[in-house]
């Protein structure tokens, strides 16, 4: 039987502690389809003492992403950090460069490092996996980039950000103004944790580019990507 799979999980917020969670909870199933034990051997995040719903006392607790990122004991690095910079892209080249898999639902990283990360992993005999940073639920990231590798793309569309939507529908189904609307996501938990990113258009941006370097495997500059949010639309 082959050793298990063992995971160095850096980000312990929604996202990550969704990931441990199917982890603990799924094991024998993820096993079965995978024909491999899955682990986790390390984490990280920010505030160690946090109570998060979730058992992370069974795993040793690295000192920083960058340290986990190189590990004897971790065969894939999973970033669920978040941000275009600073630890979480030092820690996936650190990742990369010690010989590790990477898996990360960072689409802002990816948005604007994703070619250079990818050409690095290449080099070094590793990959990079981002189905989770553009719509995960669906999924789409596997399918454009293997499941219609034989088809002309022509464009991309399609709905970037459900709170956008949400807030737009709302507007014009209900007849409220746009803050009332923004207030109701605000209560709902819909927005990311600085809400520019939604309704500035920001993490459209970011999914529109990773998905247009997929569909036409070209370099895409996210700075000239023209983003306009919709803050100044009204129901007027």
């Amino acid at each position: 039987m082959s050793s298990p799979l063992r995971l160095g999980i850096a980000g312990l917020g929604t996202v990550g502690v969704g990931t441990v969670r199917i982890v603990q909870n799924q094991a024998e199933l993820l096993k079965a389809r995978t024909a491999r034990e899955i682990a986790i051997a390390a984490v990280t995040a920010r505030n160690r003492d946090l109570d998060r719903g979730i058992r992370t006392c069974d795993y040793d607790w690295a000192d920083d992403p960058v340290s986990l990122a190189s590990r004897d004991d971790v065969d894939v690095f999973v970033e669920l950090i978040g941000g275009a910079d600073g630890i979480a892209k030092r820690a996936i080249e650190t990742a990369i460069a010690a010989g590790k898999h990477v898996v990360t639902a960072n689409k802002a990283l990816l948005a604007v490092h994703g070619q250079a990360l990818g050409e690095a992993a290449e080099r070094t005999g590793v990959s990079i996996r981002y189905e989770a940073a553009v719509a995960g639920g669906i999924p789409c990231i596997k399918a454009l980039s293997e499941g219609l590798a034989g088809n002309e793309i022509t464009r991309v569309m399609g709905v970037m950000n459900g709170t956008c939507n949400y807030i737009l529908t709302r507007m014009q189904s209900a007849g409220l103004d746009y803050q009332t609307v923004f207030a109701e996501c605000e209560k709902l938990g819909y927005l990311e944790a600085d809400p520019s990113l939604d309704v500035g258009g920001i993490d459209a941006g970011h999914k529109l580019a990773i998905l247009v370097a997929l569909a036409f495997g070209t370099k895409i500059d996210f700075d000239a990507i023209h983003i306009e949010g919709i803050e100044r639309i009204s129901i007027e």
